[in-house]
């Protein structure tokens, strides 16, 4: 038996799915429709939604379908969706997912009625990945533009081209060639899945600035906030009054898009180092999105301070 047809696939919408209107494309397409001429086993489709507009509700639901899909004995799941937001969702069912089975996302930057539409070939690249034997025990994998890269790295680095999906520092982890799939890492150590949270709580995300006085940290009504800092993780003095005084946890990314943020070398009031001081979470290498998917994740299992505290120096460190 061919292992693409033990590949289950289940469709949320996006680009990949969209057909034209009057007012522009909008996503339509069923999942049957996607997978017709590949041979693939389950097929469902979950929701017709654009990226921007999928929930942590409808992210539950496709969670609980793909885990039952590898408990009755799938290879492999494929996820297709809308690109907007398709490294969050990456890494949202990375820090759920508890097989060895692979999870693979995937969706497409050009719509199917658009010259050189990349949706069935991305799907296709999909299905392989989700049906090797290589691609066990590496939790979430993006797939795009033959490209596979791991849902801890991953970012969308452009608004509309076909390799809009890259992962500095750490580069892709495979490609896909000849309907086979080549690595070039071995399998990494993966941190336990997380909890399912029956929902997921309000967590915040906002980018520090010029002049930014920490008005809108304390207009804030949430259960947790992610503070896009610049640099290595720096703030200013009104931002970092605001985050100590803040009734909820609040974690510090940085939002240049590469690199750490640091932990011990500035000592400035709204430093890295006064903002520990003052009992605030590093993200370390994840990106600010990253950092809110896990801080509302833990929120969700009721995780407490030190529990929140080693969670983002495991999963914020390179390992």
């Amino acid at each position: 038996m061919d292992c693409n047809t033990l590949v289950a696939v289940a469709s949320l919408g996006g680009t990949i799915a969209m057909t034209p209107t009057g007012q522009g494309v909008v996503p339509t397409k069923s999942a049957a429709d996607l997978v017709e001429g590949l041979a693939v086993g389950e097929v469902v489709t979950l929701a017709t939604t654009p990226g921007a507009s999928l929930t942590f509700d409808t992210l539950l639901t496709a969670l609980d379908w793909a885990k039952t899909q590898v408990e009755r004995g799938a290879r492999g799941v494929v996820i297709v969706q809308g690109t907007d937001t398709l490294e969050e969702t990456a890494y949202f069912f990375d820090c759920l997912w508890p097989f060895d089975a692979p999870v693979v996302v995937t969706g497409a930057m050009r719509h199917p009625a658009l010259p050189g539409a990349d949706g069935p070939a991305n799907l296709a690249a999909a299905v392989t990945v989700a049906g090797s034997p290589n691609s066990s025990g590496r939790g979430c994998l993006l797939v795009l533009n033959d490209e596979v890269h791991a849902a801890r790295w991953v970012r969308k680095t452009h608004s509309s081209r076909l390799d809009a999906f890259q992962s500095a520092p750490a580069g892709p982890l495979g490609l896909v060639a000849e309907q086979e799939v080549h690595y070039f890492h071995p399998v990494a150590e993966r941190f336990g899945a997380l909890s399912r949270p029956s929902a997921v709580p309000s967590v915040a995300l906002l980018e520090a600035t010029l002049g930014d006085d920490g008005s809108l940290v304390r207009a804030l009504r949430v259960d947790g906030a992610v503070v896009a800092a610049t640099g290595v993780g720096h703030v200013s003095t009104g931002m970092a009054d605001a985050i100590a005084a803040a009734p909820f946890p609040v974690v510090v990314a940085s939002r240049t898009g590469a690199g750490t943020t640091f932990r011990r070398t500035y000592g400035f009031q709204g430093s890295e180092s006064d903002l520990i001081a003052r009992g605030v979470l590093m993200a370390g290498w994840l990106c600010p999105r990253k950092a809110r998917i896990l801080l509302a994740l833990l929120l969700g299992a009721n995780a407490s301070q030190e529990q929140l505290a080693d969670e983002f120096e495991k999963r914020g460190s390179i390992w």
